[in-house]
C-alpha cells in the first residue's frame, strides 16, 4: 500500500528482457534507505518487488500482466520515474490509499497554465471513468491527485508548483502515456452495487452484514 506522495525521481538504468517479462534497474537514492530485497517500491505507480539492490540502484521484475496493463513496456534507459516506498505502520497518510495496481493507461491531453497553478487534462479509458468523480482521488504515474473536473473520457487536475517540481508531471508532454489507478473505494462500491442485481441500487445494513461489513 502507498500514499501517492512521491519521495524522489529516479531514472531507469537498464531494461533487460527475461523469459517471463523484463528486469528493470532503477537509479535511486532516498528510497534505498532501509530497503531490502523483497520490499515493494512504486515506480510510476506500478508496485514492483525489489529483487536486487546496488549501492545506487535497485532492480525489479515486471511480468507479462504488468507489461500488458501499464506503460512499463515502453520504458527505456534514461526515463525519469516517480518513486515511493510502501507505507509503513504509523506513517502519515498525506495522499490517499494507492495500491500500486494500475487500472489502465491514459494520456495527457492538454496543459493549461492558470496563474501559479497548472491545470492538466488527461484522457482515460471509458471503462475507468465510472470510478472518477470531481473532488475524488486518482493516482497518475503514482502521484496522488485531486480531480477538479471530469467527463466521460477525460478528467482534470490542478497542480501546484511544488508538485510539478518534485514529480515527473512537469516534464509530461501532450499525448504522453501515463499509468492510472482509480480510487479503491469507488471500485468496491461499484462491485457491491453490481451484486445487488439489475435495477437495484440500495445498500442496506442487512446487505452490508451479509458481505462482512458489519
Amino acid at each position: 500500500m502507498f500514499t501517492g506522495l512521491v519521495e524522489e525521481i529516479g531514472h531507469i538504468q537498464r531494461v533487460t528482457p527475461e523469459a517471463t517479462g523484463v528486469r528493470i534497474t532503477v537509479e535511486a537514492a532516498r528510497v534505498l534507505e532501509a530497503t531490502a530485497v523483497g520490499d515493494s517500491i512504486a515506480v510510476n505507480g506500478c508496485c514492483l518487488t525489489v529483487v536486487e539492490l546496488g549501492p545506487h540502484s535497485f532492480s525489479a521484475h515486471a511480468g507479462t500482466e504488468t507489461l500488458a496493463r501499464t506503460t512499463v513496456g515502453s520504458w527505456r534507459p534514461g526515463k525519469s520515474a516517480n518513486l515511493e516506498r510502501a507505507l509503513s505502520a504509523g506513517s502519515r497518510l498525506g495522499g490517499h490509499f494507492v495500491q500500486g495496481h494500475v487500472d489502465g493507461v491514459g494520456a495527457l491531453e492538454a496543459v493549461m497554465p492558470e496563474g501559479e497553478t497548472t491545470r492538466l487534462r488527461f484522457w482515460l479509458p471509458a471503462e475507468l471513468s465510472l470510478f472518477v468523480v470531481e473532488k475524488g482521488s486518482i493516482a497518475v504515474d503514482g502521484i496522488s491527485l485531486t480531480v477538479t473536473a471530469c467527463r466521460d473520457e477525460a478528467f482534470e487536475v490542478a497542480i501546484i508548483p511544488h508538485t510539478l517540481g518534485q514529480t515527473t508531471l512537469g516534464a509530461l508532454r501532450p499525448q504522453e502515456a501515463v499509468n492510472l489507478e482509480t480510487d479503491i473505494l469507488a471500485k468496491y462500491v461499484h462491485r457491491m452495487l453490481g451484486a445487488l442485481g439489475p435495477g437495484k441500487t440500495t445498500i442496506t445494513e442487512e446487505f452490508l452484514r451479509e458481505h462482512g461489513f458489519c
